[in-house]
């Protein structure tokens, strides 16, 4: 994995912008990965790929991941951050669960993010669970008329193999004592900080480039002190 520099920044943001979530995911990943062939990342198990976005958004943007949300009941703010070195582990790849899963004599892989894009094309909850099933299911032959259960305890087999392919948050609220459980999306929260990133840049861009007439390759090629030393003149 390598850190991304500001034209990375930059072009995964322009390549991302207009693509759904789970590809924007993907885009940032083949950025930071340059040496997995094709669209490889796709491939990878939910858990290996939101591990190695934690690792990303740690390389980049530091180890503590701020947040908030709104209490369901009362709808205070509330404020909360993690320390992404407690999901990041070890190396994507190092520790991942590979062997199948098997729930009620049915042998199944991990999904990954075509899988859960497959899952995602479908309207009804109940088709999106059976979809998934189906696609990550290894066993040949026709596929069986599948019931809730057979489905919960699929997903619940799939989760003890990889924990990270979804991490839930016990949340309180300090103000109505609600408690609740949420969903932590490590990929939208990296998107939103590699927006965030890439307008600043493009800030930075177009104040310098205003005052000294230079490039945009010409600024972003100036170490990030130099660059802020500049801003700082134009600005005074």
């Amino acid at each position: 994995m390598r850190t991304l520099s500001d034209t990375d920044i930059l072009a995964i943001w322009e390549n991302g912008f207009h693509r759904h979530p789970l590809d924007r995911a993907l885009v940032t990943l083949a950025a930071a990965f340059p040496d997995v062939p094709g669209d490889g990342v796709a491939d990878w198990p939910l858990g290996r790929r939101n591990k190695a976005l934690v690792r990303l958004r740690c390389s980049c943007f530091g180890p503590i991941l701020r947040s908030c949300t709104s209490c369901k009941s009362c709808g205070e703010k509330l404020e909360f951050e993690l320390d992404g070195r407690m999901f990041a582990g070890e190396p994507a790849g190092d520790d991942d669960f590979d062997g199948p899963i098997v729930v009620d004599g049915r042998s199944f892989r991990l999904p990954t993010s075509r899988d859960l894009a497959a899952a995602a094309a479908e309207r009804d909850p109940l088709r999106a669970s059976i979809r998934l099933a189906e696609n990550c299911r290894l066993d040949a032959g026709d596929p069986p008329a599948w019931s809730a259960a057979d489905l919960e305890a699929i997903g619940d087999g799939m989760a003890r193999a990889d924990p990270l392919a979804e991490t839930r948050l016990a949340l309180n609220c300090p103000s109505c004592a609600d408690q609740w459980e949420d969903t932590f999306d490590i990929a939208s929260f990296l998107w939103e900080e590699i927006e965030a990133r890439a307008r600043r840049i493009l800030r930075e861009v177009h104040t310098l480039a205003s005052a000294y007439g230079w490039t945009e390759a010409e600024i972003l090629s100036l170490r990030a002190s130099r660059r802020a030393t500049y801003l700082a003149m134009v600005q005074a």
